[in-house]
């Protein structure tokens, strides 16, 4: 686990879309982000902008709030990137509570508030997952998605 301090070395390879409503928290993500050697390709506030953005940057990760400025429609965003982008998504949220079964594609969820050694170690976790196809062992405070615990074998790239 990375200490705050550290360098995410093996994420500056991933791009990032980060969706959410709360401007100082997307600015704070970024900020961490970037000051860990990720390239953030942009800060969305809602399903449309999150999509533009998608489609004209291809994101491998999008960290994802559900309730946005449009409404509940992070779950929905979700899924389009999943579907569509081939994008890994992890919700960041206060209420988990509110996510759909299934998790709508997303790896997991990391509940609001936390760290940036929590959404470090979660960048660092999907890292794996998107680059080598395998599970590691979830950051703290990270929920996994059930049907990642036990990925078919023709799992599609996210």
């Amino acid at each position: 686990m990375a200490k705050v301090g550290e360098r995410v070395e093996q994420a500056c390879d991933l791009k990032i879309l980060i969706v959410e409503d709360q401007a100082i928290l997307a600015m704070e993500l970024e900020h961490v982000l970037t000051g860990h050697g990720c390239e953030v390709i942009g800060c969305a506030m809602d399903l449309p902008a999150s999509l533009t953005l998608a489609e004209g940057q291809r994101p491998d990760l999008a960290l994802v709030d559900l309730n946005l400025l449009d409404g509940l429609t992070g779950p929905t965003v979700a899924q389009a990137l999943v579907r569509d982008h081939g994008c890994a998504v992890v919700f960041l949220t206060a209420n988990p509570e509110l996510i759909p079964e299934g998790f709508a594609g997303a790896l997991g969820v990391l509940t609001k508030p936390f760290d940036d050694a929590a959404i470090l170690g979660v960048v660092r976790f999907a890292r794996t997952f998107i680059r080598e196809r395998r599970v590691d062992q979830p950051p703290r405070r990270f929920r996994m998605a059930p049907w990642l615990k036990t990925p078919p074998e023709d799992l599609p790239r996210h």
